[in-house]
């Protein structure tokens, strides 16, 4: 790696923090600068302005998921439904390494509606580029009898409904929980073998 592509992601990797922790409008230039070690003015040197940097971040963060769950439900070798169950696998591995991103991802369209637009052209493309083909596959599986029929953007609803609301409700659902969500990894782990039950039972052919 060169010494500008180091820099680049010192700043990257401080700025995910500063913006996961405060927010857009709380983080700083400054203090991102000095946490990853370089003058504030080199920061604008590679990223001209906060928002560019915010977008940034953005992108990166939903390309990775983007290509776990592509990774999955595009391996034409597993039949259907174990696609299905490989892409919800993949998608609850991501947010475990990203446990912060779903709620501020929420707080920023809460907070700046307008950042809805940036947020859309990043999920849509997602959603677009598997809909497409795995819609006509579902269609065709059903009436072979493989599985229930199913609109895939419901699925998509399904599946991000449990399990972002797993990490979104962690940190006030935890204390109510006792000894259910005492073992964070131990709870994860269970919790994401429920919401992979919960959607094949909807999908499996009785």
């Amino acid at each position: 790696m060169s010494d500008k592509q180091n820099k680049e992601q010192l700043i990257l990797v401080a700025a995910e923090q500063e913006f996961l922790c405060k927010g857009y409008d709380g983080a700083r230039t400054t203090s991102i600068a000095k946490a990853a070690g370089v003058t504030h003015a080199m920061l604008h040197y590679y990223f001209r302005t906060k928002e560019q940097l915010f977008e940034r971040i953005v992108d990166e963060k939903f390309k990775i998921m983007s290509k776990s769950m592509l990774a999955a439900l595009g391996e034409p070798s597993l039949p259907i439904v174990e696609r299905i169950k490989e892409g919800i696998s993949s998608h609850f591995d991501f947010i475990v390494q990203n446990p912060d991103l779903p709620r501020f991802i929420i707080n920023e369209i809460i907070s700046r509606p307008e950042r809805y637009k940036i947020l859309h052209e990043r999920v849509g493309k997602i959603v677009d580029t598997i809909y497409k083909n795995l819609q006509k596959e579902i269609d065709e599986a059903a009436k072979r009898g493989e599985m229930e029929q199913i609109n895939v953007k419901m699925l998509f609803i399904s599946i991000m409904s449990l399990n972002i609301f797993t990490f979104v409700a962690y940190p006030f659902m935890q204390p109510l929980m006792g000894e259910l969500m005492r073992n964070r990894e131990e709870f994860l782990t269970n919790r994401k073998a429920e919401n992979i039950e919960t959607i094949m039972r909807r999908i499996k052919k009785q």
